[in-house]
């Protein structure tokens, strides 16, 4: 079951194609609109589904990410991303609970000792228990270094022979169902996880939240006071590991989330065009008017796909036993909800009146699909986690990053002209010329001028990566073939080059940039008669959309 090479992980794609199988067969018999319509008009809880798709004998979904050694499957990023996508095409309450497992084990993956791993892998593996990942705070919200919530030691002999925790956890996924629960609490040796039973005196879960949207899914508010754990449940048996064993995962964890945001918002766009097929305006399908496929669903699909493309990359490299990535899953999460987000507006649109009732279900998928911007850290957390840690390496560089990765990417235009890459170097050179514009006037002192190059990196890097791997390395996940992913690549990498050089050179303007020559510095003539062609390929796209997707 293991890939060939010898530090990589993960399931061989005959195991992978026949879980992601099982899972659609069981949604299409179990998990039908009108259930999940009523779920979510009840504000229900699916505790048998869970069960269902936790049970061992049937589909065990837990088992993915639990490792072989331990009587898993071991699954990696490549596949829980997977497995992710398609239960965020079913319903993202649904899929929201079933990660909650997946994160809340996550501290275990990352720092337990051998001896920890094995019995709670086993727990979880053999009683198919749900869990929950306690970290954040009402006050501290994302900023996990605020925490208040304290363990306290509890001596014997001169032995640490267990804790006393008290604080208050908010927004927790599971929060009121889990069996198991892993809470941050700051040790008098620094952030530190522990793993608490559900029964613990002094632990009691708050009543569900009333939510916007994922409403299949359990959120409350955990109220621990005095709860008691031994000293074996602090995980790695060393306080002071909390903070860095959560950085660990995000790189991991922000990708699963970021393909909720692609799965969600491309069921949201299989569901405008097969809507744009049925419905006749003028004498003629709405899917052959451009003024409908141009704005509401080309667009979408080359942002969803530019993002899938970034989410498998980093999928790979984490598979490959690389380390870190941190920043590379804040781009992966944050190109892939904002894209799912806004392709789920636009099929409410799409829909027109029929796209604002509850009896479709794009307004429940919109609805679903918000979250996913905000849970496992915010867009705007996202924007500044990639605009930071990518400011460093335009430091450090002195100003080559973005230059080099231009280079190479007109190295591959030469060789695959029809991939986009010229666009994606483009949209690279321009934000090398606007880091370094913003470094020589200093203009990273606004922190909202941070914050859009944020913005402006992840549709660079997205850009640069769909054309980099949509020929060489095309995706087995969707139905399109390799000529249409390269429109929406070339789409994509037209739409960051211009982002990139018309929107910073707006914002270094607006805080005082010095160069009166900025705007040449950009190439924006180039740029935009760079847009020669773009009608053509999404005209291209718009008919190859329409033609997959009819025939699903």
């Amino acid at each position: 079951m293991l890939k060939t090479e010898e530090t990589a992980v993960g399931l061989d794609k005959e195991t992978r194609d026949m879980i992601l199988d099982t899972l659609k067969k069981y949604a299409e018999k179990k998990l039908t609109p009108d259930y999940l319509l009523k779920l979510d008009h009840n504000d229900e809880f699916p505790h048998e589904v869970l069960q269902e798709l936790y049970d061992p004998m049937s589909l065990g979904l837990h088992l993915l990410f639990i490792p072989e050694a331990y009587d898993g499957l071991g699954g990696g990023a490549y596949d829980i991303y997977r497995v992710a996508e398609l239960m965020a095409t079913i319903d993202l309450g649904v899929a929201t609970g079933v990660l909650a497992t997946f994160l809340g084990s996550d501290p275990i993956s990352v720092g337990a000792t051998q001896e920890q791993k094995k019995y709670w892998y086993g727990r979880i593996a053999e009683e198919a228990l749900l869990m929950a990942y306690g970290a954040t705070e009402p006050q501290a919200g994302s900023d996990l270094a605020a925490m208040t919530t304290k363990a306290e030691p509890v001596i014997e002999d001169g032995v640490v022979t267990g804790y006393h925790i008290s604080g208050q956890k908010q927004w927790i996924s599971n929060g009121g169902v889990a069996d198991l629960y892993t809470i941050l609490a700051l040790a008098p040796g620094g952030p530190s996880w522990f793993i608490v039973d559900r029964d613990s005196e002094g632990f009691t879960r708050g009543k569900p939240e009333d939510k916007h949207g994922i409403r299949a899914s359990n959120t409350a508010a955990l109220f621990l006071d005095n709860v008691y754990v031994p000293a074996d449940r602090l995980v790695g048996l060393q306080e002071g590991q909390g903070l860095a064993q959560a950085q660990a995962v995000f790189g991991y964890t922000r990708l699963m989330v970021g393909a909720f945001g692609l799965g969600a918002g491309w069921e949201a766009l299989r569901r405008a065009i097969r809507y744009s097929q049925e419905r006749i305006q003028g004498g003629a399908p709405l899917s052959q008017k451009q003024g409908y496929t141009h704005k509401l669903i080309v667009p979408n699909a080359a942002r969803l796909e530019a993002a899938r493309t970034y989410i498998e990359w980093v999928a790979e490299r984490l598979d490959s036993g690389e380390e870190g990535l941190q920043t590379e899953g804040a781009v992966a999460k944050y190109m892939a909800t904002e894209a799912g987000n806004k392709a789920a507006e636009d099929a409410i649109q799409a829909h027109g009146g029929y796209g604002y009732t509850k009896e479709y279900m794009v307004e429940k998928i919109k609805r679903d699909v918000r979250i996913t911007t905000i849970y496992e850290g915010t867009s705007e957390i996202m924007e500044w986690t990639i605009a930071r840690d990518r400011w460093q390496l335009h430091l450090k560089s002195r100003g080559d990053y973005y230059k080099e990765w231009a280079n190479r990417l007109s190295l591959i235009h030469q060789e695959q002209p029809e991939n986009g890459a010229n666009y994606a170097a483009m949209a690279m050179r321009a934000l090398a010329v606007i880091l370094e514009r913003c470094r020589l006037d200093r203009l990273t002192r606004n922190q909202h001028v941070l914050f859009r190059l944020g913005e402006l990196i992840a549709y660079a890097e997205t850009a640069a990566i769909f054309a980099e791997r949509v020929a060489d390395k095309p995706t087995e996940a969707i139905h399109l073939d390799v000529p249409t992913r390269q429109a929406l690549s070339r789409i994509h990498g037209r739409d960051a080059a211009l982002k990139v050089a018309t929107e910073g050179l707006r914002w270094a303007i607006g805080a005082g940039q010095t160069d009166p020559n900025l705007a040449q510095s950009l190439d924006l003539p180039g740029i935009y008669a760079a847009q020669d062609g773009l009608v053509v390929d999404m005209d291209f796209a718009a008919e190859q959309l329409n033609e997959a997707f009819s025939k699903q």
